[in-house]
């Protein structure tokens, strides 16, 4: 029988030290259809203008990084106290490794290995490491675990796509960067990685490259993409991805990967800073283990709130729900100007 370690974590924030700053919202203050009233920190709510401060909020950056990195790192030592067969990560594709040619809504990527170079394209930037731009990270796969957990939930009536290469990028940021995190101090990470990927961004998948629609030109209704997996759906493959695992041979920890609300996705608040009030809920009922409240949240929620990403979080919830586990350990980073709140949290079996 095998044995299951949940963890939740970010892809995010920045790996630019220092002066890095809230990028997403600088990006934000040049789009010519933002409402001049929104241009200047005089039009945004208190607690957005304090994190700003008087340096653009490079402090504020740098001190949301730390905080964060050491919960991850939290769930790191977890890792490697539950020292897994393999791990499976549910993450989010942003028009890298999908694009025109084919969408699937999920996808178990089967590799037997991939080799990553995630500073080649930032130029003469630093990343949090000092590492070279041609540095290459080789992160090795399970395909028999990967084939094993694909074959059980097709028989279970999930009709998945799954894949042995990469068709248009190595991994995607979210699998890279989850790997990067949970190996922050950079004493390797040898534990054989299956990326589960999930159709997150929906109808602005294509649309919108996976980011936000412009303000001065938005997408027309015509043009927008078929939608993602309901959350419910998602719910439901996380519990059966539970059920598969626990009759398997091995010791395999499941981990989403994402931050909750995007500012650059909530565009009721003119993609200025992300839905906390909608976050907490859900968060709340996770502490708690009220999980027939993200059961019932619709697609039309999520999207209202710029939580699409938090459809890797529902995978995860759904198999803590199915093996009836509470968190052990969650923590919430809530913030304005670093584009989307974060979430930490441990299922220790």
């Amino acid at each position: 029988m095998g044995d299951i370690l949940g963890l939740g974590i970010t892809h995010y924030p920045s790996f630019l030290p220092g002066q890095s700053g809230p990028s997403s919202l600088r990006r934000l203050l040049q789009d010519p259809g933002l409402a001049e009233k929104y241009r200047t920190p005089e039009g945004w709510p208190e607690a957005m203008r304090r994190e700003w401060g008087d340096d653009e909020g490079a402090a504020y950056a740098e001190q949301h990084r730390r905080m964060v990195m050491a919960e991850v790192k939290k769930a790191r030592a977890a890792l490697d106290v539950f020292q897994p067969d393999f791990v499976v990560i549910w993450g989010d594709d942003q028009y890298e490794n999908f694009r025109e040619d084919i969408i699937p809504g999920f996808c178990v990527l089967a590799y037997d290995q991939v080799e990553v170079q995630p500073w080649a394209n930032f130029g003469d930037r630093p990343n949090a490491w000092g590492e070279a731009p041609d540095t290459i990270f080789h992160i090795n796969g399970h395909r028999e675990g990967a084939k094993f957990m694909t074959s059980k939930l097709i028989e279970n009536d999930f009709d998945l796509a799954y894949a042995y290469k990469p068709l248009h990028t190595g991994l995607g940021h979210a699998f890279t960067n989850s790997v990067l995190f949970l190996d922050w101090d950079r004493r390797g990470f040898d534990y054989p990685v299956v990326p589960f990927a999930v159709n997150c961004y929906g109808q602005r998948i294509i649309a919108s490259r996976g980011y936000r629609d412009s303000l001065e030109n938005p997408t027309p209704e015509a043009d927008l993409d078929p939608p993602s997996p309901s959350p419910a759906r998602c719910f439901e493959l996380g519990a059966a991805c539970a059920r598969v695992l626990v009759d398997s041979p091995w010791r395999v920890a499941l981990i989403a990967s994402a931050s909750w609300s995007h500012a650059f996705l909530t565009r009721k608040h003119h993609y200025l800073y992300p839905d906390t009030q909608a976050d907490r809920v859900l968060f709340d009922a996770l502490k708690s283990g009220d999980y027939a409240t993200w059961r019932a949240t619709k697609l039309s929620q999520i999207e209202d709130s710029g939580q699409q990403e938090l459809l890797n979080w529902f995978c995860l919830v759904g198999a803590m729900a199915e093996l009836r586990r509470l968190p052990d350990s969650a923590e919430f980073f809530k913030t304005n100007i670093m584009n989307s709140n974060k979430v930490i949290a441990t299922f220790v079996p």
